[in-house]
């Protein structure tokens, strides 16, 4: 009688290869062993030839409670499950509660704790009347990094940060070792632009990418990263859209500093001359959709290691608010956490890029990223048995049919999905068995970041 408490075995994807007929065995809650060959016999044995066996993703950019009474932590990380996410980095934007002080954050880890079916981190951030002054004690109560932005969309709810008390804010993080990550957008430029799309009258589909050009994003990823430079802070793009982007923090990484860069699946999948057109406001989001030619450019940095981690940057809007008429006045972002591990699959598969970037994208540099690599983010025994299995059981996507999320709506609803989740794993404990959610609410854990700086390389990608 073995004593492993589960054995998966097909072909194992860890960031370094792929193992054919490879297994991962579990004991407990964590990882007990990795091999090739004859699996173990185990109280739990799946055997799937054709199945990929990947590490859980880590979705490093979710808006749980964006909306106020709308999702909730058990509807976000029911899509997680479903999706083989077993750990979601939550933003700290809540309708009605910036996480902006210890105390903020402990209440909505309790929160969260109580509802979250899937294991959970914490960004903080800082109210602009306070300054940089409660940033310690929030990496104290446990947030795995802090986020701000250059845009500003009200001065309470999503407030603007200035180069000025950015640099404050950078300077104060930088001895923590952990990450200031920015929403990367020039406020006067954009604000420039949308009086130019509003006096010519545009409210089409095209208004929004009119009212954000490429200039503005580029304008705003130079200021974040020569803050970084300056204060020895680990600098950080919350969501690129451009190629360009990809190559400025390239080279600000040859150049020594601790730059990096996050891709959300939206701007690897959507374009904005066939998606945006037939979407309208289910497709607004910021930074906009670019067109085709830009969405295959950051393919090509993808393939060549210039993209550190892929996201979602997730939130369910309620329908009403992304089907307005006038492009401009519905709300930002879309749902994708069911779909994150399909559609990154879907692209690699398409494009030739070994499936081995999968697990470095969605798993091993989200969790270094956010200092949860003592226990996240990799088939490494010992660490926790976070696991996803897809099979090529190949689907179309609809998100009403699915019914894992809180909304019937997604941007790739009709989407062909060549390998689809047939299973995930949680600390060892099943969370979806290919139709149903498993995870109960609150089986999920808060997961706070290593309180040292660490001794692994730098993230290149």
């Amino acid at each position: 009688m073995s004593d492993f408490d589960l054995v998966l075995s097909g072909t194992v994807v860890t960031p370094e290869r792929l193992i054919p007929n490879g297994f991962v065995a579990v004991r407990g809650e964590t990882i007990a062993l990795i091999g090739q060959g004859e699996a173990p016999a185990a109280r739990t044995r799946h055997v799937l030839p054709g199945a990929l066996i990947m590490p859980g993703a880590i979705d490093a950019q979710t808006h749980t409670l964006s909306q106020k009474d709308q999702e909730g932590f058990a509807w976000s990380t029911n899509a997680a499950a479903a999706g083989g996410v077993t750990t979601i980095v939550d933003m700290p934007y809540d309708e009605g509660l910036l996480i902006a002080s210890a105390q903020a954050v402990q209440s909505k880890a309790a929160a969260a704790g109580q509802t979250a079916r899937v294991d959970f981190a914490l960004y903080g951030t800082i109210d602009p009347t306070e300054g940089a002054s409660r940033i310690a004690e929030m990496v104290d109560a446990g947030v795995a990094a802090f986020k701000f932005s250059t845009f500003g969309t009200d001065p309470k709810r999503f407030p603007r940060i200035p180069p000025k008390l950015m640099a404050e804010c950078f300077a104060a993080i930088a001895p923590f070792g952990l990450s200031a990550g920015v929403h990367n957008e020039n406020h006067e430029t954009v604000e420039a632009y949308i009086a130019q799309v509003k006096a010519h009258g545009i409210t089409d589909w095209r208004a929004h990418g009119l009212s954000r050009p490429p200039l503005t994003e580029v304008l705003a990823t130079a200021e974040v990263y020569e803050i970084g430079a300056l204060t020895a802070c680990a600098a950080h793009i919350v969501h690129c859209s451009l190629a360009r982007g990809y190559d400025m923090a390239a080279a600000y990484r040859a150049q020594g500093y601790a730059a990096t860069i996050e891709c959300c699946i939206h701007y690897l999948t959507l374009d904005e001359e066939n998606d945006v057109a037939r979407l309208g406001g289910k497709a607004k989001i910021n930074p906009p959709i670019r067109p085709r030619a830009e969405v295959e450019a950051l393919w090509q940095r993808l393939a060549q290691g210039k993209v550190t981690m892929v996201s979602t940057d997730h939130v369910a809007w309620s329908e009403d608010r992304k089907t307005r008429p006038d492009m401009l006045t519905n709300s930002s972002g879309v749902p994708g956490l069911e779909v994150l591990v399909p559609l990154l699959v879907k692209g690699l598969v398409e494009r030739g890029i070994p499936l081995t970037m999968a697990a470095r994208l969605l798993s091993e540099n989200p969790a270094r990223h956010f200092r949860l690599s003592d226990r996240k983010g990799a088939f490494k025994i010992g660490r926790d048995a976070d696991i996803c299995v897809l099979l090529p059981d190949a689907k179309t996507y609809d998100a009403a049919a699915s019914g894992h999320t809180i909304v019937g709506w997604s941007p790739y609803n009709g989407l062909k999905l060549p390998w689809t989740v047939a299973g995930a794993w949680n600390r060892g404990q099943p969370i979806f068995d290919g139709q149903r959610v498993l995870a109960k609410p609150g089986a999920g854990q808060f997961i706070r970041p290593l309180r040292t700086l660490g001794l692994e390389a730098p993230i290149h990608g």
